[in-house]
């Protein structure tokens, strides 16, 4: 995996390292539905030849993506440099030749209320096969530094109209449900970490009533903290360094495709 050469006080990690922190990541999901991926397992990998993947999201998904190139599949500025990107770029590697399409829609700054008000523009048009949604971290944080209002219950009760748009609209699609997550560094104060786990736990409860794949990368941070300092992966305690981004999208892939770490 990446690793920032330039600061020589920052361990590297080793491939038996990395392979652990993605062992008790996957042993997370495995309590979903009592399996590694929830009801939609039961099919396998929802990757199959030909489908429309779409990731939505926030500045971690967005990842400076360009907007010019945002109709262009599989395009890597359209996919920006984060996780998504990465992730992408694996399942192209692995399938060269089963057409899939994949696309990024995460905007930067976005909450719950912001996805609900382009949703139909900007997921249900779009008829994706496989949509995979990381939201949360700005709903709590605009809380602490803007003084907006919102609580976990509303999040919870935000994000569950969402889904059940989507299931309306996009009956065969297979969901892929990200846990929001926070580093403890920079940005991310310990008053945080009480009210954060209730929106954590909402994002599982989508995920359970949604029979929806759930990739727990609140759990793969705090045990890649346990190897490296939380800086190593995410500088602010929110925004995934390089290190931090090919962690996830290992583990999007080991979770959604069995692919990956």
């Amino acid at each position: 995996m990446p690793h920032d050469e330039s600061n020589p006080s920052v361990p590297a990690v080793s491939r038996r390292q990395f392979a652990a922190i993605g062992a008790a990541t996957l042993a997370a999901a495995h309590t979903l539905h009592g399996s590694a991926h929830g009801a939609e397992a039961a099919a396998g990998s929802p990757l199959k030849p030909g489908i429309t993947l779409l990731f939505q999201g926030d500045s971690i998904t967005d990842a400076g993506r360009s907007r010019e190139a945002a109709a262009d599949a599989n395009s890597q500025p359209a996919l920006g440099n984060g996780y998504a990107w990465l992730a992408a770029s694996q399942l192209l590697v692995d399938r060269p030749a089963d057409g899939i399409k994949i696309f990024n829609r995460g905007i930067s700054g976005n909450r719950v209320p912001d996805l609900a008000a382009r949703w139909q523009a900007e997921c249900v048009d779009l008829k994706p096969d496989v949509l995979s949604i990381l939201i949360g971290v700005n709903d709590i944080w605009r809380t602490f530094d803007s003084g907006a209002k919102g609580t976990a219950e509303e999040y919870e009760a935000g994000y569950h109209a969402l889904i059940k748009q989507t299931k309306e609209a996009l009956p065969s699609a297979t969901l892929v449900i990200c846990e929001p997550f926070v580093l403890r560094c920079g940005a991310v104060k310990d008053e945080w970490l009480p009210k954060f786990a209730g929106y954590r736990a909402g994002a599982k409860r989508i995920a359970e009533q949604a029979g929806a794949f759930f990739v727990p990368f609140q759990t793969m941070f705090d045990e890649a903290s346990k190897i490296a300092p939380p800086e190593r992966w995410a500088a602010d305690g929110v925004h995934p360094s390089n290190d931090g981004a090919a962690l996830m999208a290992h583990t999007w892939c080991r979770v959604v495709d069995g692919g990956g770490i």
